[in-house]
């Protein structure tokens, strides 16, 4: 059902101090068409109604030409009880959603806050790439395989243990369940719980406001695109003729293959290529770069190759890929290293080498909005396109591909075309993990990013047989790896391989948002035989050799 909405606003204002300061605000807001205005300099408030929310911005602009600084603004939409086409012929929804993972329903549920009429457009499975094919089922079979591994192969002398043969049908059987009942209970229970409305098919549009779903003809005030990304394929000659593996199609093999070829060595080439060797495959990683995980820092790179390789996961680096070929089951990858012209066959072929944006089918020329080399729509630091009606978030913009970002930049979307805030979207200090073990984690700079923004920079390097928590568990594959301002000493940048590093880098992803330095972490207390300890004791290696003091020594 269409509706007309009466926008009632409240608008912090800074700088009000009497009630001629009142007096000024309500006239400036008369002057843009506000209705209902009141002020009030005690409370450093103005409480107003707009017809048309996009007047807003000009409220705002307002305030400022009156000489005060506005604040938030909030707002509640007043249901008239009129369609807009009987009032004004504006608008379905106040805000159309198309996608509906992480960034759709955060945005969602902010935007149900200020009392909006919500409407979100899928054509998939409703939670997008995390819940269904990401993140979840990922980590699950990840774990899965990690304790396959232990019971093949651990360090302690004494025990005994073995592994049968992995019934990797039953393993995706449970994934599946945990995947099914996380959908109900985190995406599609909270529709109702929220009241806004989801409509199932492809949404196109057809001009800047309005798009057609199922040849249904839809508008909204505002839209917010958050259709994801999804595996892409390089131009190999051949490999399209091949019966490859992608991200999601690997997450539901009912046997192990006896031998893998894994074509990239990003996080999910290292993730899942990992998962099936610990399930008994034997993996090859390809990769055209000189070193795997090229983006970090070296030590970080080469910490994790020499984990992968003592496991018996070989890793092939440089390579030139010529063609790829399918005989029988049997895959043939020929590549080119150093040279040398070398044939890697495998029974399964994992394509690993990155993500594009889910755009084709959005008809965003129709709407005015502009994308980038990639396919990926294009945003500002308010997460507004090019179109001001239009704002998109989450991995269709081929920012950093994790769901906290999409679950962030969705919230802030929605606050911004809702409210007319202006908020920035910080990704500065933005965590990232690969799941491997042992795992990798970062935050912040890392060493040749810091020199480049200008930074005098001082690093410290520290083995993780230097951390005695690694040292009991008897792994001690890793490395911690902070860098910091040599001015003011500030923790710029923390890397870390090492058992549960993702669990010990939200302490230092504070350290960097808020400033910590060396000498604020020295001050710390470590609990002792936790790997967050290494944290500690690579904020000593600054100015000490840690290898020469006692346990628990700072």
């Amino acid at each position: 059902m269409r509706h007309s909405a009466k926008n009632e606003i409240r608008l912090e204002i800074q700088g009000m101090s009497c009630v001629d300061c009142e007096r000024h605000i309500v006239r400036a807001l008369q002057n843009i068409g506000a209705e209902d205005i009141t002020a009030d300099f005690r409370r450093g408030e103005a409480k107003f109604s707009l017809n048309d929310l996009n007047r807003l911005m000009d409220a705002r602009e307002a305030v400022i030409q009156a000489g005060y600084q506005p604040g938030d603004a909030t707002l509640t939409w007043m249901r008239q009880g009129q369609s807009d086409t009987e009032q004004n012929g504006q608008f379905d929804y106040d805000l159309l959603i198309i996608g509906s993972g992480g960034a759709a329903f955060s945005a969602a549920i902010q935007a149900v806050s200020y009392g909006a009429k919500v409407a979100m457009v899928e054509r998939g499975t409703i939670g997008g790439t995390c819940v269904n094919i990401g993140c979840v089922p990922s980590k699950t079979l990840l774990r899965a395989g990690e304790i396959n591994r232990l019971a093949m192969q651990h360090p302690f002398q004494g025990l005994a243990t073995s592994a049968g043969r992995v019934d990797l049908g039953q393993l995706v059987n449970q994934k599946n369940e945990l995947v099914e009942r996380l959908r109900q209970n985190k995406y599609i229970d909270l529709i109702d719980e929220y009241g806004f409305m989801m409509i199932r098919g492809e949404a196109r549009f057809v001009d800047p406001r309005t798009v057609e779903v199922n040849g249904n003809r839809i508008s909204a005030r505002f839209f917010l695109i958050a259709t994801g990304a999804s595996p892409d394929v390089p131009d190999i000659p051949g490999l399209r003729d091949v019966d490859y593996l992608v991200s999601t199609t690997a997450l539901e093999l009912r046997e192990v293959p006896k031998r893998l070829a894994v074509i990239g060595s990003g996080y999910i080439a290292m993730e899942l290529g990992q998962w099936l060797h610990n399930l008994g495959s034997e993996v090859v990683l390809m990769q055209r770069g000189q070193r795997v995980l090229k983006s970090y820092d070296s030590e970080i790179s080469e910490a994790i190759t020499r984990a992968f390789t003592e496991q018996g996961i070989e890793i092939i680096t440089g390579a030139t890929f010529q063609r790829v070929e399918q005989k029988g089951n049997v895959k043939r990858v020929y590549i080119t290293v150093d040279g040398e012209e070398k044939v890697i066959e495998a029974e399964a072929l994992l394509v690993a080498t990155g993500r594009k944006p889910n755009t084709d089918s959005l008809n965003l020329q129709a709407a005015n909005v502009q994308l980038g080399p990639r396919g990926e729509v294009l945003v500002d630091e308010y997460l507004q396109t090019s179109n001001p009606y239009i704002y998109a978030a989450g991995d269709v913009t081929m920012g950093p591909q994790f769901v906290y970002v999409a679950a962030y930049q969705g919230a802030i979307a929605a606050e911004n075309a809702l409210s007319g805030n202006r908020r920035r979207a910080d990704l500065s200090v933005v965590p990232a993990v690969t799941f491997t073990h042992p795992s990798v984690a970062t935050v912040g700079m890392t060493e040749e990013q810091a020199k480049r923004a200008g930074y005098e920079v001082l690093t410290s390097v520290l083995p993780l047989d230097a951390v005695p928590r690694a040292l009991a568990n008897r792994e001690t594959n890793g490395v911690f790896k902070l860098v910091a301002d040599a001015t003011s000493r500030k923790l710029l940048g923390a890397h870390v391989v090492a058992e549960n590093a993702g669990d010990v880098i939200y302490a230092a992803l504070l350290a960097v948002k808020f400033g910590l330095t060396i000498e604020d972490l020295n001050s710390t207390l470590a609990p002792y035989l936790t790997m967050a300890e290494g944290l500690k004791l690579a904020t000593l290696t600054f100015d000490k050799d840690v290898a020469k003091l006692s346990c628990c020594a700072g």
